[in-house]
């Protein structure tokens, strides 16, 4: 319990500050002169220094200790921030991106949530673990839905006089405080594994694995084309609406989706996990469409709420059904590998969106991630319908 009560809080606390710079990011770099393709590159960046650091969790966290590794990536990640806000240009910027791990998604997902979904369901029995993973990511979303109201800080102390670029500098730095904040509460894990070699993973494990990360990989670039920091932009240059509402409007989707979390776990004991993220994904996909032709911001808030109120649902029930397809001890191998091809696809995909936006149409990037959603979804049902976790069997 120990445990799992840090963990619950340094993911609250990185959801935190992901949230926020998911808003920010977006926002800060055209302030400093960058251009739209140079934005989306600058992201991209961040993804793949992500998708590094989440490589070698997956190789080394119990080589080294989960505990010992865990600490070391939030350091890194609040330099990388404190470079971010004190440089300019774009490969100085890049550059802290890729260093510093900043994720533009918007959501949590790195090197660190590898590692705590490796622990999680050695604190759970297999009735209980899709419960403790939805807690899990209701503290995530809970932190997201924080995270998008402090990025309305630049909002705020703009009105007093201070420069936007400034004030985005000032949620950079508040970024690093929140890493380190976590950092510290790495300390006091208990649960830190001796040093090992990684473990033998079984041919069954492998196969479900490259199945169901080929599958991933759609979903991730779909997502990618769908960052908190992309969206952001579109809603400031198609609605013309300042950070505060922005920041307003990710609230509201934070706590929909906190609440979804639950409804989720719910659903699943009733359903199955595999018709829980099929069914409410599809729906969500099917929203975002309506959210790239709606005709005002306000109805375009409307329908993205309901979005985001749907497309989570997937999140702690996808986690609880990698974690029960395999063995106990392919745990750290199975998140890692499952969250790698994610990021891969996540950091592809931004620079793209930023060429279609500037190239194509402002809503492009919407549409697309739309369609390859939705067609992820069918292939998923198709390929696991019948693979059932062991509660179910």
């Amino acid at each position: 319990m120990r445990d799992r009560r840090i963990l619950y809080a340094t993911c609250f606390l990185r959801a935190v500050g992901t949230q926020m710079l998911g808003v920010l990011l977006g926002l800060y770099l055209p302030t400093v002169g960058l251009s739209e393709t140079q934005a989306g590159s600058v992201i991209s960046a961040g993804l793949w220094g992500a998708a590094a650091a989440a490589i070698l969790a997956t190789l080394f966290a119990d080589r080294r200790g989960r505990r010992r590794l865990l600490t070391e990536v939030s350091l890194l990640g609040a330099v990388g921030a404190v470079a971010a806000a004190f440089g300019g240009g774009p490969v100085w910027l890049g550059a802290s991106a890729f260093l510093g791990m900043l994720n533009g998604m918007g959501r949590d997902r790195g090197a660190a949530l590898i590692i705590e979904q490796a622990i999680l369901p050695a604190t759970a029995t297999d009735r209980e673990r899709t419960k403790i993973f939805a807690r899990y990511n209701v503290c995530q979303d809970a932190g997201h839905a924080v995270g998008a109201a402090v990025a309305g800080l630049p909002a705020v102390l703009h009105d007093f006089g201070v420069p936007r670029a400034d004030g985005h500098r000032a949620g950079l730095l508040l970024y690093a405080l929140l890493l380190l904040g976590a950092g510290l509460l790495y300390r006091g894990l208990r649960a830190d594994p001796a040093p090992e070699a990684p473990p033998n993973v079984s041919p069954q494990s492998r196969r479900i694995l490259a199945r169901i990360s080929a599958l991933f990989a759609v979903d991730a670039i779909a997502g990618g084309f769908l960052t908190s920091a992309l969206l952001a932009y579109f809603f400031f240059r198609r609605f013309g609406v300042e950070e505060d509402a922005i920041a307003a409007l990710f609230v509201g989707a934070r706590v929909l989706n906190a609440a979804s979390h639950l409804g989720a776990a719910w659903l699943a004991r009733r359903i199955g996990l595999v018709r829980t993220m099929v069914f409410t994904h599809i729906p969500a996909g099917l929203l975002l469409v309506t959210v790239a032709y709606a005709p005002s911001f306000e109805v375009a808030a409307m329908l993205f709420l309901l979005r985001e109120g749907l497309v989570e649902m997937d999140v702690p029930t996808r986690q609880s059904y990698v974690m029960a397809v395999v063995r106990p001890e392919e745990r750290v191998y199975a998140s890692g590998v499952t969250n790698i091809v994610r990021m891969a696809g996540w950091a592809v995909a931004p620079a793209f969106a930023g060429l279609f936006m500037a190239g194509v149409d402002l809503k492009a990037p919407l549409l697309v991630g739309a369609a390859m959603k939705i067609t992820y979804d069918l292939l998923l049902y198709r390929a696991f319908r019948s693979m059932r976790p062991p509660e179910e069997s």
